[in-house]
Formats: structure tokens, C-alpha cells, sequence
């Protein structure tokens, strides 16, 4: 998705990371890069709204449920490699 204006991250990198943004598990300066861009940018702050929706429902409906510790543990496992695949941190470099 790319809303036509000019920006310092693309739009699509900022849709790719909203829930990395949503869950804080971005550095200072790739929040403030994405938050500079929702501020200045109103699609993808509309989807960045919707996300934050859906994240809050889950929460709600499944708050109080806690996975498995062994489940975690592969999930985390899993989602440590996949980042190691792909430099995040470069993403979010000006472009």
C-alpha cells in the first residue's frame, strides 16, 4: 500500500511493522520514524487503527488465557529465527 505522497519510511514498511510498534518491540528511533509517518500519513493511520483494534479484541477475548510454557518457548524460538533472517533495524532507515 503506498498512499502517493513521499515519505521518509514507505508505507508498506510502516503496515509491515505496526504490530512490532503496537507491542513496543521497536527502538526509540524506528517509533519515532513510524509515529512521525502515522502523524503525517492518514491511510496508513486508518490501518494502523484497525490493528490496534484487532489487537484489542484478542486481548479481550482471550486475555486470560495463558499458552502452554513448552508452546511459548517454540513460539519465541521460532520468532527469534525468522527475525534473525531479516535485519529489521535497516528497514527503517530513511530513505
Amino acid at each position: 500500500m503506498s498512499c502517493g505522497a513521499s515519505h521518509n519510511i514507505d508505507c508498506r514498511k510502516v503496515l509491515d511493522a505496526v504490530f512490532l510498534y503496537l507491542d513496543g518491540e521497536c527502538n526509540g528511533s524506528q517509533q519515532n520514524l513510524i509515529r512521525s509517518h502515522l502523524d503525517e500519513c492518514s491511510p496508513c493511520l486508518r490501518e494502523f487503527g484497525v490493528e490496534h483494534e484487532v489487537k484489542m479484541l484478542v486481548a479481550r477475548k482471550c486475555g486470560g488465557e495463558r499458552a502452554p510454557d513448552s508452546l511459548r518457548l517454540s513460539v519465541l524460538a521460532r520468532l527469534r529465527a525468522a527475525r534473525s533472517d531479516t535485519d529489521a533495524a535497516a528497514e527503517f532507515q530513511p530513505e
